[in-house]
């Protein structure tokens, strides 16, 4: 049997179980999935009690990302690099941190648009929050060499830039001017909250015009068609959704823990439904 979960405060209404249930289903593999909700003013000793649960591995969500990692015995080179951790494997009784952010999404992207993304795409990424921190790295990692980033305080978006070495292939940007230039990229990437469920009627950015072929992506998936999406689907834009990433980030995550990578194709349609009410 078994055992893994997910850390984090508030997640009353993760998904994670879900995934990874029918990911050990999948599998054929005997498991259970467990939500281990930890109040900020009890980090520190629900952490040495989970210590005790014998898990073999669990997710960290918001905020605890970059609290967990003081309690891991070691940090892979992705991790390490963005100062963050999603996801631990236990490994001889040692806690092993890893960050699928990045390569979740990304992964995300080319399963359904592998002919979308070259090295020469133009990409623009709106926020520059974790996730934007996390997708942002793994596009350079992956050779595409122009991503720019945007965001209302565009210090923050210069940031993230230095921070990880991308001054030769990315230029920040505010709101107000990446909404100007849209036009000019190939993939265009939302990485906020704004727009999630209950405040559907909001969108980051206004656009009136957009790249022929342009990609847009959003990864929120509460609603999974934001009205970001639904701007840019009434322009002619390719649309990619945010539970397609959660789902991947999920994937890798398992592949960690067991050696296994289920195919995801199995699980979108599933997925959907269970987002829809279905």
């Amino acid at each position: 049997m078994m055992k893994l979960g997910l850390i984090g405060y508030p997640i009353g209404h993760s998904l994670s179980p879900w995934i990874h249930n029918q990911l050990l289903e999948s599998q054929n593999l005997e498991g259970s999935y467990q939500l281990y909700e930890i109040e900020p003013d009890k980090f520190e000793e629900n952490i040495k009690s989970l210590k005790k649960e014998n898990l073999e591995g669990f997710n960290v969500t918001v905020p605890y990302k970059e609290q967990i990692i003081p309690f891991l015995d070691e940090i892979d080179q992705a991790a390490e690099f963005l100062g963050a951790v999603n996801t631990v494997k236990v490994e001889d009784g040692k806690w092993v941190g890893y960050n699928t952010d990045g390569i979740g999404y990304f992964s995300s992207v080319t399963s359904r648009f592998d002919n979308t993304l070259k090295d020469t795409s133009k990409v623009l990424i709106l926020g520059s929050g974790g996730a934007a921190r996390g997708i942002y790295h793994a596009f350079l990692q992956k050779g595409v060499r122009q991503v720019d980033i945007a965001n209302r305080t565009v210090q923050k978006a210069e940031q993230i830039i230095k921070e990880l070495n991308g001054e030769e292939f990315s230029e920040p940007l505010t709101i107000q001017e990446a909404g100007n230039r849209i036009s000019e990229y190939d993939v265009v990437i939302q990485t906020t909250s704004v727009g999630m469920s209950p405040n559907e009627n909001q969108s980051i950015i206004e656009f009136d015009d957009i790249k022929e072929n342009a990609l847009f992506s959003d990864i929120v998936y509460r609603p999974m068609n934001t009205k970001f999406l639904k701007r840019a689907d009434e322009l002619g834009a390719f649309l990619h959704y945010g539970h397609e990433m959660l789902l991947h980030q999920a994937i890798y995550a398992f592949k960690i823990w067991t050696g296994r990578e289920p195919e995801s194709s199995e699980l979108i349609e599933k997925f959907e439904n269970v987002l829809k009410g279905e």
